[in-house]
């Protein structure tokens, strides 16, 4: 008998029953946290569109140019909608940091310096606060008390959404060094076209910087090119990177010393 075939004999198997697999998994599979990270970026991107196109209604954003009666009617008539979609977002806000964290190991597993994963996570542990949070933030405020004076209810409407599309400099840098790290591995973690699209991806965040000086037109944040198309390259990278952060986790040797790739 091989050592192979006793080792195989000796382990641990699952049981039979579904809830028997499930407390074996949680006990015996060397990549759990992995698979925990996995399952939790696909949960925070289902529950992110879903809060914010079908709850609280702010994406596909509002118009720009919009006066103030128009701003304050929209606080009125979006009110419930925001106070408990953001009220889901606020605590399931943590879940994003999943992404953040996967990724990283995905870095740390290829042949480049360390910097390149440190560099990705700091920024992405800052970038939920503009990107994401304080959007929630200024809009549930809004929300709260539709009552205030107008022009406040003007400056929350334009935080907010400046807020969640004007600050993707940080995203765009996040891409770049992600898709550098990818071109420059040598492990394969990822595929190097993967890399090119996360610099196309960084490339279309850069046009959404206009919205901070344009109110209408396709580079205000709900234009063409600011929002749909931006939007719609958003979304293929996230269904990409959820695709093959999937099948890194599956590779046999991502323990191997020639993948691990941490110096």
């Amino acid at each position: 008998m091989t050592v192979a075939a006793l080792a195989q004999e000796t382990a641990p198997q699952p049981p039979a029953s579904s809830l028997g697999k499930l407390a074996w998994q949680w006990r015996h599979n060397p990549k759990l946290e992995l698979w925990l990270s996995w399952y939790t970026i696909l949960v925070f991107y289902n529950v992110f569109g879903i809060v914010f196109f079908g709850i609280t209604r702010t994406q596909p954003p509002p118009k720009a140019w919009w006066d103030l009666p128009k701003i304050v009617w929209w606080f009125h008539d979006k009110g419930w909608g925001l106070l408990v979609g953001f009220g889901i977002i606020f605590v399931m806000g943590a879940f994003a940091t999943a992404s953040t964290a996967l990724i990283t190991y995905s870095i740390r597993r290829m042949s480049v310096s360390p910097a390149f994963a440190w560099s990705y996570l700091i920024l992405y542990s800052l970038a939920a606060v503009p990107g994401m949070l304080l959007t929630c933030i200024a809009l549930v405020t809004g929300a709260m008390r539709p009552d205030r004076d107008p022009r406040l209810m003007g400056l929350l409407y334009d935080m907010g959404f400046l807020s969640f599309s004007g600050t993707m400099g940080i995203f765009l840098i996040g891409s770049v060094v992600w898709g550098v790290a990818i071109l420059l591995d040598e492990n394969a973690i990822l595929p190097k076209w993967f890399g090119y699209f996360n610099i196309c991806n960084a490339l279309t965040e850069v046009v959404v910087a206009t919205c901070c000086v344009l109110k209408s037109g396709p580079f205000a944040w709900d234009g063409v090119i600011a929002f749909y198309i931006n939007m719609v390259v958003f979304g293929i990278y996230t269904g990409l990177f959820i695709t093959y952060l999937r099948k890194m986790i599956e590779r046999e040797d991502m323990d191997s010393p020639q993948v691990r790739g941490i110096r």
